[in-house]
C-alpha cells in the first residue's frame, strides 16, 4: 500500500496523540514488515507474535521520541530488534564466544544456496545458537556494523566478528550437508 508523506505524518501525529484509529493505521502499514523481523529473532511463530505485540507497545509508548517521520520504519526496526535482544538477555541466552579460530571450509556453496528456498534458509539461520543467530541477523540482515553490534550487545568488536565468522561456517556446513543429500538423491533418481 502506498502512503504519502502527509498521510504518514497524520498517522504519526495521531499515534502521538493516542488516537486508536491512527495506531491501527500504523499497525496495518508496518505489521507485516515488523513480523518478518520478529521471525528472524525467534524460534517459532508464537514467539514472533509475542515479540510483535511487545514491539508495537513500545512503538506506541515511545512514538513521541520520533523526530523525523521519514525515518519511522528504521526507527521501528530498531525498536523491534532491541525488543528481541532484551528477550534474549532476560532468558540469559547471550553467552558469546570470544575469538574462535576460523574453521577450515573448502566447500563452495553458491550453487547450493541457489537450490534453497528462502524459508529453508531462514530455518537454517534459526537453527544457529542464539549468540550466533543474533550477530548474524544484526550484521547480515539488519546491516549493523561490528562496532554497532558490539555496543548493542556489550561485547568486543572482535567477538562480534568471530561470532559472525562462526555463524557463517556453521551455515556453510549445514548447506553442504543439505546440498550433499540433495545431490545424492538426485543421482539415485537418474
Amino acid at each position: 500500500m502506498y502512503v504519502t508523506l502527509t498521510s504518514l505524518e497524520k498517522i504519526a501525529q495521531g499515534c502521538k496523540d493516542g488516537v486508536e484509529k491512527q495506531q491501527a493505521g500504523l499497525y496495518n502499514l508496518y505489521s507485516k514488515k515488523m513480523y518478518a523481523i520478529c521471525l528472524y529473532y525467534t524460534k517459532n511463530k508464537m514467539e514472533a507474535e509475542d515479540l510483535l505485540h511487545d514491539g508495537f507497545i513500545k512503538v506506541f509508548k515511545n512514538i513521541s521520541q520520533l523526530k523525523d517521520v521519514n525515518m519511522i520504519e528504521f526507527w521501528m526496526r530498531r525498536i523491534f530488534v532491541n525488543c528481541a535482544l532484551a528477550k534474549y538477555r532476560k532468558q540469559n541466552l547471550l553467552h558469546f564466544e570470544i575469538n574462535l579460530p576460523e574453521p577450515d571450509t573448502h566447500f563452495h556453496y553458491e550453487n547450493a544456496i541457489n537450490n534453497l528456498t528462502a524459508q529453508e534458509l531462514i530455518q537454517l539461520i534459526k537453527s544457529l545458537s542464539p549468540q550466533y543467530q543474533i550477530v548474524f541477523n544484526l550484521y547480515a540482515i539488519e546491516g549493523f556494523s561490528h562496532k554497532e553490534i558490539s555496543e548493542m550487545l556489550n561485547i568486543s568488536e572482535s567477538t562480534s566478528k568471530s561470532n559472525l565468522s562462526r555463524a557463517r561456517a556453521i551455515l556453510q556446513e549445514k548447506i553442504e550437508i543439505r546440498y550433499g543429500e540433495c545431490r545424492k538423491v538426485y543421482s539415485l533418481a537418474k
